[in-house]
């Protein structure tokens, strides 16, 4: 069983213990490593297997693979964005979307992200009243970011390829 720790100022990411299951368990079926390899993204969307399920199941080594291109930020901040999202208390809402602007989006966060500047001021002009889509759009950019520059980047990787071929002589 895997055990869930919180890192990090108020749960803004997760990591799991058992690296080598998590990752036993992302690709544990070879005809699944085959079809991520052999297949672009566009194509993966439309059999099932997407970047939103990496990132939800098999994320340790994505974000391995993003802190080697000096771009976990982007993990970051979705993930934190996922965990806003489940916020059930105004307070809690109020302090979750001051840390997660003070992190991400603010233009002297220390792990800014890659936003359109329009994007950036609509967050800053209504961060004093958050609601639960605050942070929807620059989400969604990040998202696509990742999944069309990231993603393919990852598959090429040699992160990547060292799970191919561990799961190959498995």
């Amino acid at each position: 069983k895997l055990r869930r720790v919180t890192l990090g100022p108020a749960a803004l990411c997760c990591h799991y213990i058992s690296r080598e299951k998590q990752v036993r368990q992302l690709l544990n079926r070879s005809t699944r490593a085959s079809l991520i390899h052999s297949q672009g993204f566009e194509n993966l969307i439309s059999t099932g297997f997407r970047l939103h399920q990496l990132l939800t199941s098999g994320q340790i080594a994505f974000r391995e693979f993003l802190k080697s291109e000096y771009s976990e930020e982007n993990i970051l901040f979705w993930l934190a964005c996922e965990e806003y999202k489940k916020i059930k208390t105004a307070p809690e809402m109020i302090s979750s979307a001051n840390r997660i602007y003070s992190e991400f989006v603010d233009s002297e966060a220390p792990r800014q992200i890659n936003i359109d500047c329009g994007t950036r001021e609509n967050i800053t002009k209504n961060i004093s009243q958050p609601t639960l889509t605050s942070f929807d759009t620059a989400q969604k950019l990040i998202y696509s970011l990742m999944a069309r520059d990231c993603y393919p980047r990852f598959l090429k990787s040699d992160i990547y390829q060292g799970l191919l071929r561990r799961n190959d002589s498995r």
